[in-house]
């Protein structure tokens, strides 16, 4: 694995789901800096600024969960905030510093709505296992997702395969990122959902994709 010592600055872990939905939508926020927020946008992030409160520690039946856990990959660049991690004793697990004995160490994302075809989800829990694997210089079989929508937990099993696609999809965000590229992308029906959608202006990007971009500049110029 390639370590990215030339990046100055470190991707955030929450792009992957950016990302996959739309590398343009991913691009304005991450690198253009653009943001506006709609009625899903407010809502996810007024759970998980509920779940990411660091000063709480729950410890039940032996399991502890702490919350807001700030987490880094030097080899990929990446940085992020788990929304929770539980710490399970595992005679077989890893020491960690300020708690007695061994844990399995499992992340745990929540996520405002439910799950979903796409492995978006699963592949920010995979980043954060990747982390927190290179942190604690151990292995992390699996993580956790919460879909509040259904109140279910899914187990995210960290194999190969997604370990390797979680990777790839990092190392083609950190190239777009170093080059400060902002692709044009297919406009569809997700573009109605999008909270960038008038900073993205999709309709005239479907313009231009139908007539032509440099004909469409031109049309627009003299307008």
């Amino acid at each position: 694995m390639k370590k990215l010592k030339e990046c100055n600055e470190y991707l955030m872990i929450s792009g992957i789901q950016h990302f996959i939905y739309c590398r343009r939508q991913w691009a304005l926020i991450h690198i253009e800096d653009q943001w506006t927020e709609n009625g899903l946008t407010a809502e996810g992030r007024v759970m998980h600024k509920r779940v990411h409160d660091s000063s709480v520690r729950d410890n039940r039946s032996g399991v502890i969960t702490v919350r807001g856990l700030r987490v880094r990959s030097d080899n990929l660049g990446i940085t992020g905030e788990c929304d929770a991690v539980e710490l399970h004793p595992d005679s077989d697990g890893v020491e960690l510093s300020g708690y007695k004995g061994k844990w399995n160490v499992i992340p745990v994302e929540y996520k405002h709505g439910d799950s979903k075809i796409s492995d978006c989800d699963r592949m920010q829990v995979a980043a954060q296992v990747i982390c927190l694997e290179e942190m604690l210089c151990c292995t992390i079989p699996s993580g956790v997702l919460f879909y509040e929508k259904t109140r279910r937990r899914e187990i995210v099993e960290i194999d190969e395969e997604l370990r390797e696609t979680t990777i790839k999809t990092i190392e083609e965000m950190q190239k777009y990122f170093q080059r400060g590229y902002t692709p044009s992308v297919k406009t569809g029906k997700k573009c109605r959902q999008c909270s960038l959608r008038n900073i993205c202006l999709p309709d005239m990007l479907r313009k231009a994709e139908k007539h032509g971009v440099e004909r469409y500049i031109k049309e627009h110029l003299e307008e």
